[in-house]
């Protein structure tokens, strides 16, 4: 994944199921449940298209946060680019730093409250 691209989408809901039915329906996504992700208590399914690579997911928030599908950009560092975000006009309105169960990442606002996430690069093994 290239840094500072889009390199990932997220559907965020309180009701996963139709969702996940109505996009499966739709485009053909495939559903498999993230287990690194279920080992921290998080609900997220990770979307691939015709056996290629993931390219999304869709998190079950408990209705902890608003519904809403947002795309993400790869940065080189989560927190580093927080700060810029607050320096430039913009806010961070959930972040999660030092994650063992995944990537660092955060959802900000841009300066005319248009939402979005950034995500550290996966690490190779």
């Amino acid at each position: 994944m290239k840094t500072n691209t889009v390199s990932w989408f997220e559907i965020a809901t309180d009701d996963p199921e139709p969702v996940q039915h109505f996009y499966a329906e739709l485009f053909g996504w495939k559903f498999t449940p993230d287990e690194a992700a279920a080992q921290g208590g998080m609900d997220y399914r990770v979307i691939t298209v015709d056996g290629g690579e993931p390219c999304g997911g869709v998190w079950a928030t408990g209705g902890r946060i608003p519904n809403h599908s947002v795309f993400s950009v790869i940065v080189r560092d989560v927190a580093q680019t927080l700060a810029r975000v607050e320096e430039l006009g913009g806010k961070v309105v959930h972040s999660v730093i030092g994650n063992e169960n995944g990537p660092d990442f955060a959802y900000v606002l841009d300066p005319s409250a248009g939402l979005f996430g950034i995500a550290s690069a996966p690490q190779e093994d």
